[in-house]
């Protein structure tokens, strides 16, 4: 898992029969500050609605994701999970 940023969204008319229905984002990885991480961005499913600008938690398991979708059949590998509210750190 990592955090990202979701920096945009993905139109495709014909896609893969098991991800009709389903939206597609471009994330970016981030660190703890909300800063980019990194060159390379990701292709992610969205299952809980997240829109651009919203710091999010990203899944790259493909045991994970399978059962979040409950098949083995849509060829994803990565997943936003959830929107982040807010991060807090105790360092010691």
């Amino acid at each position: 898992m990592f955090l990202a940023k979701i920096k945009g969204n993905i139109v495709s008319t014909p896609k893969n029969k098991f991800l009709i229905g389903h939206k597609l984002l471009v994330v970016h990885p981030i660190d703890y500050n909300g800063n980019y991480i990194g060159q390379k961005e990701f292709i992610a499913l969205d299952q809980i609605d997240a829109g651009i600008g919203d710091s999010v938690i990203v899944v790259q398991e493909g045991d994970a994701i399978e059962q979040i979708l409950g098949h083995a059949k849509a060829p994803v590998n990565t997943m936003v999970i959830a929107i982040v509210d807010d991060i807090e750190i105790n360092e010691k």
